[in-house]
């Protein structure tokens, strides 16, 4: 294989079998990324053009999607409503800078649909469907990860700072780009490793692999560089196209259930062995603490949440008991009532983008509200419940 660097965002891969993959890097919100790709198709004629993109998000941008299609209450009921959050404030930032820029997010990587659409070019999808990466990502990630990541997007969301145009064609640099890439390595490294690393073998065997002796391919700047050195152990043989091992959504882990029964037994131990040392008052008394303290957060936090006023008082009646539960959390009962007791609304729907972006949004748009409540009664309560811990062994004493 033999690489050619063209221009500071293009590169000229030749494979051993002679084909041709000519690689545009390029910045998301960029105006320069959009008329470079309609530029370089032009000059190059490809038989095939290969785009960062799964099917699903491509037919979301091309289709109009009825608001009904989204149920607040499924999400929330298997649980993803963290997940959600996550995913509604990373486009939001997007659309934010995209803004900035005057274009919308992936305009580049449409562009290049667009025109393969118009010219009879094959063209294919060669970037894992989003649900897979994010559900992976979740679903490798400890509790603590978790937490940073949704900090950092949310800050994202609400910062007011401008970022020039320059700033953005700057992304398209790889040093700058690998520094950013370093340091959420360094944070953040399950992340970086779903979202960056897995994506480049993706992406680099599917472009490698796919039909076409002349062929362009236009994928995020980010992932250029790993992309290409993925494709240069494809060349020579060093690897697997297969990617098959990282389209699966792995399955919850053992340590985290047995950890959260743990918990459970743990409480109910330090209870009844309350009743059995103190007798039945000073057993009932820590109950009635387990109860109080686990009932108090929650309604705290719903109150601060500008929660419905029935949301409230079935969550602080629920905390206690859902907290001796690992498959049901109190958030779910409390983020699936609201969105019972203040049903979204089609402006709701046609909004969220936008109001996941306004602090003010966040209790006035109903689907973004419910899960607000979720996210504040799931953290509230579980402070709860390690509180809890403390406060009942020294009542044994």
């Amino acid at each position: 294989m033999t690489i050619e660097r063209i221009s500071d965002t293009m590169q000229r891969i030749t494979c051993a079998n002679g084909k041709e993959i000519t690689l545009i890097g390029t910045a998301h919100v960029s105006r320069d990324s959009v008329d470079e790709v309609s530029k370089t198709i032009d000059e190059i004629g490809p038989d095939r053009i290969c785009v960062e993109l799964d099917t699903g998000r491509y037919k979301s941008k091309t289709e109009p999607q009825g608001w009904e299609s989204l149920d607040i209450k499924t999400i929330i009921k298997e649980n993803k409503g963290f997940l959600m959050l996550a995913n509604m404030a990373l486009s939001s930032y997007q659309k934010k800078l995209g803004e900035q820029m005057g274009v919308s997010p992936g305009d580049e990587i449409m562009q290049a649909a667009s025109l393969a659409n118009e010219r009879n070019i094959p063209l294919s999808f060669c970037d894992r469907e989003i649900q897979v990466t994010f559900k992976r990502a979740w679903r490798l990630s400890n509790g603590w990860n978790k937490i940073k990541l949704i900090s950092s997007l949310l800050t994202a969301v609400f910062s007011k700072e401008e970022i020039s145009n320059e700033e953005i064609e700057r992304l398209k640099e790889t040093n700058v780009l690998q520094s950013m890439l370093d340091e959420m390595a360094s944070e953040l490294p399950t992340i970086k490793k779903v979202l960056i690393d897995e994506r480049d073998q993706y992406l680099a065997s599917n472009i490698y692999m796919a039909e076409g002796s002349k062929i362009v391919a236009v994928v995020g700047a980010g992932h250029a560089p790993g992309l290409v050195a993925h494709m240069e152990k494809l060349d020579r043989k060093e690897v697997s196209s297969s990617v098959e091992h990282i389209t699966k959504v792995p399955p919850a882990s053992k340590s985290g259930k047995i950890f959260s029964w743990g918990i459970v037994v743990a409480l109910l131990g330090i209870i009844v062995a309350g009743f059995i040392r103190s007798g039945w008052d000073q057993g009932l008394e820590m109950f009635l603490y387990w109860f109080g303290l686990n009932a108090s957060l929650t309604g705290i936090a719903a109150i601060l949440s500008l929660a419905h006023p029935i949301t409230i008082i079935v969550s602080m009646a629920a905390a206690p008991i859902t907290a001796l539960s690992p498959t049901l959390g109190v958030g779910m009962v409390a983020g699936i009532l609201e969105a019972t007791m203040r049903k979204p609304r089609v402006r709701d729907f046609e909004h969220v983008s936008d109001d996941i972006m306004r602090f003010k949004g966040w209790f006035t748009n109903r689907i973004i509200h419910a899960l607000f409540i979720f996210m504040t009664t799931s953290i509230f309560a579980s402070i709860g419940t390690f509180i809890a811990f403390p406060l009942l062994i020294s009542k044994l004493g």
